[in-house]
């Protein structure tokens, strides 16, 4: 299904939109010429099986930037940990003695104002528990991503040590590729290759024990970084969201007696459940039911209410 174009923003131009997210460049930057800041927008758009559905999940731009805020603010060290570099800067500037917003109306809340960086090529995987396309590979060969497993593990267990597997960022309309950390180290250099492994897995370690202690188990999660223009290694895009993460309730996991119980989670889920059951993937998909959208929405929103309630 076509989505609707983006919006025309003062003082801002569209370069880019993905499935659910819209980039714009403020106006007065020249064709070609690197852009000070961006403005990345989140859209109320869904999509599953490489098609964006009809219609969106209200509230879903809101509270997916309100979450990536929140997290990018843990991570900065409100957590406890040392401060993990991120992209966003100040989204409010002094007129006088007036604080003046640098985010269009039209977008409060669910637009981030970030830094221009140098974006790598690596979507950042680490995973915790076994579940998904890892536990398909796991039955079938006793690995996941080509890393050996023990032998015995159930779908939905936790693993022995969180892994690390990267994959390739595609280019637009194509799937991204699961990859080796040896074929990241062709890509992007050993050093390079080496701090994006390592900046994964404490932001994963602290990002899960966070989520442990509000009663949530972070399954697994992907990250993207860049290097700014002083070369440091700094997170960007979102960060630990329903769209990148995997959430599951942490008692449901305990105590649920089918995978269904144990692993439901805070996603779009149950979109694509509906979806696989509803259409054969040939020719567009159907509307989803209001009652599939109001459930994705509320799943959204309880992530949100439950990691960040104090």
């Amino acid at each position: 299904m076509t989505s609707a174009p983006p919006l025309e923003l003062p003082g801002w131009r569209h370069i880019y939109s993905g499935k659910v997210r819209d980039l714009y460049v403020p106006a007065d930057t020249a064709e070609g010429a690197p852009p000070v800041h961006l403005l990345v927008v989140a859209s109320d758009r869904v999509s599953a099986f490489d098609h964006v559905l009809s219609p969106g999940i209200p509230d879903k731009g809101v509270l997916l930037t309100t979450l990536s805020l929140w997290w990018f603010d843990q991570l900065a060290g409100a957590d406890g940990g040392r401060g993990i570099p991120n992209h966003l800067v100040p989204d409010h500037a002094l007129e006088g003695d007036d604080a003046v917003t640098l985010i269009p109306d039209a977008v409060q809340g669910r637009a981030m104002l970030v830094r221009s960086l140098d974006m790598q090529p690596i979507e950042c995987v680490v995973r915790g528990y076994l579940t998904g396309s890892g536990w398909a590979e796991y039955r079938a060969a006793g690995t996941v991503c080509g890393i050996p497993l023990p032998e015995g593990l159930n779908d939905g267990d936790r693993l022995p040590e969180p892994l690390y597997t990267p994959a390739f960022k595609a280019p637009m309309g194509e799937h991204d590729e699961n990859i080796t950390f040896e074929r990241s180290v062709e890509l992007v250099g050993a050093e390079t290759a080496a701090a994006l492994r390592d900046a994964s897995l404490e932001i994963y370690r602290r990002a899960s024990a966070t989520a442990e202690t509000r009663g949530l188990i972070l399954a697994d999660t992907k990250f993207e970084f860049g290097f700014d223009a002083d070369g440091v290694l700094t997170l960007a895009d979102e960060v630990l969201t329903s769209d990148s993460s995997r959430y599951w309730d942490a008692e449901a996991w305990r105590t649920g007696t089918t995978p269904a119980e144990r692993m439901a989670s805070f996603d779009k889920q149950i979109v694509r459940d509906w979806l696989a059951a509803n259409w054969d993937k040939q020719g567009d998909p159907p509307a989803l039911p209001a009652e599939i959208v109001e459930r994705t929405r509320e799943r959204y929103a309880d992530l949100l209410r439950l990691l960040t309630a104090s």
